[in-house]
């Protein structure tokens, strides 16, 4: 669905194979421009490769200030992994570095490996990756045909099933992880255990937190308490947003609880209370001392 100006929000949007995720917010910038919007903020919330498709939120206006909060969310993803060999890139597009005899792989040895996976874990980015180092991409690098070595980082993975199985040639697994989490480093780490060799052959992103894909043809607005739904929320009246917007603290009062709860066993963050005034986010709001205090200010609301 084509848009013919922007409002600020989160935008559920469709990334197709063969676009980078930037050259889906250069699209959103190009109807900002042809709205007379040229100066209009614009981001997104998790990086996708070309090679992959799915979900990709397009953060608009004030809700760039959310990226934060929506990193730790967890993240479903459907990864085609191809046994026998491994790539400098972790997927189908890279050189092949190192090859094995995949015959031996089975569901049993499959569905027992992967276990091993779960939880926290330290996990090497690929090569590839976005990853800075010293403020530039790690990609940048890599492409330049520059060594690139990365220090391993914290990730979560909190569940992995295979789907199908076409072997010894392919498998398909379906995984939920936290932000950050490298599916061709799981595809490698894989490999390398079963010492055949593997890597990503396609991947898509199928939900973040509470939202679907919404396939191709779709795009969601998110605003007020919909941007962020695991957040507790607490109503304003007129006199108290304008306390809030002034740096002014106002009394606890009546909250409700988020209407999206994690998965059972999902790592927890301190999330702030949202502070919503005739249906738009206005605030993002700490306790303390008995009194809620703003700890954003997003001018205009969602």
């Amino acid at each position: 669905m084509a848009l013919s100006s922007l409002s600020p929000g989160i935008y559920l949007t469709h990334k197709p194979i063969g676009l980078s995720s930037f050259d889906v917010v250069r699209n959103f910038k190009r109807v900002a421009s042809e709205s007379d919007n040229k100066n209009w903020v614009l981001g997104h919330g998790g990086t996708l490769d070309p090679f992959a498709k799915g979900l990709l939120l397009i953060l608009s206006g004030q809700a760039t200030r959310l990226m934060e909060l929506l990193h730790p969310l967890p993240k479903v993803y459907e990864a085609d992994i191809e046994w026998g060999s491994e790539t400098d890139t972790c997927d189908h597009l890279g050189r092949v570095v190192s090859a094995g005899d995949a015959g031996a792989v089975n569901k049993e040895i499959l569905g027992g490996l992967i276990e091993k996976f779960l939880g926290w874990s330290e996990q090497v980015p690929p090569a590839t990756s976005a990853k800075k180092i010293g403020g530039e991409a790690a990609y940048k690098k890599a492409h330049r045909g520059e060594e690139v070595t990365l220090p391993p980082s914290r990730v979560y993975l909190h569940e992995a099933v295979w789907i199908w199985h076409d072997l010894p040639c392919r498998s398909r697994l379906r995984i939920t992880c936290r932000g950050g989490y490298y599916v061709r480093s799981l595809a490698r780490d894989i490999g390398r255990s079963l010492g055949c060799g593997a890597h990503l052959s396609g991947l898509h992103r199928i939900a973040i937190g509470p939202w679907l894909d919404p396939g191709e043809e779709y795009q969601t607005l998110l605003t007020g308490a919909d941007a962020l739904p695991w957040c507790r929320l607490r109503e304003l009246s007129e006199v108290e947003a304008d306390h809030l917007a002034h740096g002014r603290p106002i009394e606890v009062g009546t909250m409700a609880v988020g209407r999206y709860s994690l998965p059972n066993g999902f790592p927890d963050e301190a999330t702030p209370i949202v502070g919503v005034f005739r249906h738009k986010l206005v605030a993002l709001l700490k306790e303390r001392s008995g009194r809620l205090w703003t700890a954003a200010n997003l001018r205009g609301g969602l």
